[in-house]
């Protein structure tokens, strides 16, 4: 039960577990840094700063955490997937938590039913893709979502379903695969927050740019 409790306050899913850890994280000597596309400073800046925060130590849990706010945080050393894109927009000094809540707050009936809640919560809200998924579409510019790796540019975020149940989220660097075909992407499916071609990976529900 506790499991299940769990998963209806967070909305993330236990157990979502990369198939092969060793197999899927990309090393630093794989990747070439590649500047050419036409992307915006703001851009490049959070491609940066999704890379700053690698770190495959962190541990994965979905856990509900009572958090400061503004700029609360969950403990450094664990987080999921929407963490990935709150701590990288922080570096920017843009506080996701912040943001998401006052336009939630603001328009509740437009933000997911998904969780039976009836007025927002600071400790969590900004943490539930499909709560990004609107205020991004909301705040910032929904773009395309297509199979064409040229079409996905650094600093822009995408949103996945895996297994047709799990919302996931992950941002879209500067970073390429060795074959220089794709972007990596900088996400947390459970091996920490860790840099890996996964664009393709899971089926795309979202692509959004979000930023000054």
């Amino acid at each position: 039960m506790k499991s299940i409790y769990i998963l209806l306050i967070t909305g993330f899913f236990i157990g979502c577990q990369p198939h092969n850890k060793k197999e899927l994280i990309v090393s630093a000597q794989d990747t070439e840094h590649y500047s050419t596309e036409n992307i915006s400073d703001f851009q490049q800046r959070l491609s940066d700063a999704a890379l700053s925060i690698v770190d495959a130590s962190i541990q994965y849990d979905p856990a509900y955490f009572s958090i400061s706010y503004p700029n609360g945080d969950i403990p450094a050393n664990k987080g999921v997937c929407t963490d990935v894109v709150i701590r990288s927009y922080r570096i920017l000094d843009i506080d996701l938590q912040k943001e998401v809540h006052e336009d939630m707050k603001a328009h509740f009936n437009l933000y997911p039913a998904i969780w039976g809640l009836r007025k927002t919560d600071t400790n969590i809200d900004h943490r539930r893709v499909p709560n990004l998924e609107v205020f991004f579409t909301r705040k910032g510019k929904s773009l395309p979502v297509s199979q064409n790796q040229k079409d996905y540019k650094p600093g822009e975020i995408v949103t996945w379903m895996i297994q047709d149940k799990m919302p996931h989220i992950g941002i879209v660097t500067h970073k390429k695969t060795k074959d220089k075909k794709r972007y990596l992407i900088v996400h947390n499916v459970g091996g920490g927050q860790v840099l890996e071609d996964c664009l393709f990976r899971y089926k795309i529900t979202g692509h959004y740019t979000y930023g000054y």
